[in-house]
């Protein structure tokens, strides 16, 4: 069995009427996965064809919905993968009463 053939059968077990550009769908995911993160990809085609399906998406319209996630996906300017580091907010009244030994000391 072939993915469209996986597609096809899919469409009948979910009970829709779908078409699938297979061929998009894995470029989008591919380019999605390297620039954003691994799980980008699965998450951006499910999200496209929630678009397509939200607005009645003709195929034109399915390819220029892909178009603007995959302009997303290649000016992410984070690493992909990368977490977000939290930076914990210190009051200055914590640093003046914090006790340091004299081997910390800076002066």
């Amino acid at each position: 069995m072939n993915l469209h053939d996986w597609i096809d059968e899919l469409c009948d077990a979910l009970d829709i009427e779908a078409e699938a550009d297979e061929g998009l769908l894995g470029d989008l995911a591919g380019i999605t996965h390297e620039n954003v993160h691994p799980a980008a990809g699965p998450v951006t085609a499910f999200l496209l064809g929630f678009a397509a399906g939200e607005q009645g998406a003709d195929p034109d319209a399915v390819e220029l919905l892909a178009a603007k996630a995959q302009t997303l996906a290649e000016s992410w300017d984070r690493p992909a993968g990368a977490v977000d580091v939290e930076v914990e907010d210190v009051e200055v009244d914590e640093l003046a009463a914090a006790e340091y030994d004299d081997e910390d000391s800076l002066v």
